[in-house]
Formats: C-alpha cells, structure tokens, sequence
C-alpha cells in the first residue's frame, strides 16, 4: 500500500471534519512521526503541483484537503451556476437530518443514513442552509451542524419547533405541510437523482 495515497483517500473521505496526525498514524499502521513525514511529503507535492487543484490544511490539530486559493472565483461560480443548483434526495435528506436531530455530527448523520455524507454537508454549507455550531468536547472536536437562519427565512420558519413532528409526517404523507423539504426544493431547484 502506498501510505502517501492512503492518506490522501483517507483525508478526501473525512471531508471538512479531517483526521488528527494519531487517527492516520492509527489507520494507516505507521508511527506518528513517519506519518507527519508523509503529511509533509504530500503537502510538498501539492504545492510544487501545478495541475493540482488541492492543497492540504492544518487546522487545530487535524489535517484536511482544500482547494487552492487561486481556484476561489472558480468555485464561487461553480456554488452560484445552474450545474450546482440542484439539490440531490441524498442532500435533502441530509438536510433534514440536521434539521430534525440537530446540533450533530458529520459522523452521527453518516450513521443515521447508512452512508457517507461529506459531499452532502458541503453542498448544503455552501448553501448557507446548514452551519457550524461549534465542537463535541472530546477527542477529535468533531464539528457540530445546525441548521443556520437562511434555512429558517427560506421555510418561513420562526422557530425549528414548527416543523412537522414526525408522527404527522408518517400519518399525513399526502398533505402539503408534510412535505416541507421537497416541494419547496422542488419549486426551487431541480431534483437530481444521485
């Protein structure tokens, strides 16, 4: 196994949550001291890349993949185009996770659905839909979403507690305050299929 790659699917899975030096030193098998080598190693070659889009960030204590700063204007027509418009079911149902279970993880969200969620939760931040709402107390300092104000105006909502309980959701799926989420996606954006 090249550990430099390892590293690299690893940090691209974690997503904006990253991983500590001790958590890849632990899941790649190696001492941490090797491990910041690779990291350092990895860094190098992003920035000496010059068909590289990526960079790699140090945060706290924890690592992460970002995009390079000269790429910022790319990506901000890429959050505002057409191509990024559309929410997919696996957004909207991350989407309403956060919402009805709120503050939680990246983790505790991916363990709710089954599957993992990074794009998902970056596509919703970018959204302004869903925001930070500070750290777990605890090894790692997970990051703990929310759902932001934007969410509340664009539902019309004064409070979370007027969503529907999910008891009405189950016992009234036809009726249109059921369906908070999708139809006022729906009008909004189109629905991918992911």
């Amino acid at each position: 196994m090249n550990e430099i790659a390892a590293i690299e699917a690893l940090l691209f899975v974690s997503g904006d949550e990253g991983l500590s030096l001790e958590e890849m030193a632990s899941l790649i098998d190696t001492s941490t001291q090797f491990t910041y080598q690779l990291l350092m190693q990895l860094q190098q070659r992003y920035i000496e890349s010059k068909t590289n889009g990526l960079m790699l960030l140090e945060v706290g204590n924890h690592y992460q993949l970002a995009t390079k700063k000269e790429y910022a204007d790319l990506i901000k027509k890429y959050a505002v185009s057409p191509l990024s418009t559309n929410l997919s079911q696996a957004a909207l149902e991350t989407l309403a996770i956060i919402a009805y279970k709120q503050p939680l993880t990246r983790m505790e969200i991916d363990e709710i659905r089954g599957v993992q969620t990074s794009g998902a939760l970056q596509k919703l931040l970018l959204r302004g839909l869903i925001e930070d709402k500070g750290r777990v107390n605890g090894p790692g300092r997970a990051i703990l979403y929310g759902t932001s104000a934007y969410f509340m105006d664009y539902f019309g909502l004064k409070d979370i507690k007027e969503l529907p309980t999910i008891d009405e959701l189950e016992q009234s799926p036809d009726e249109s305050e059921s369906d908070l989420f999708f139809e006022k996606f729906n009008q909004q954006f189109q629905l991918n299929e992911e």
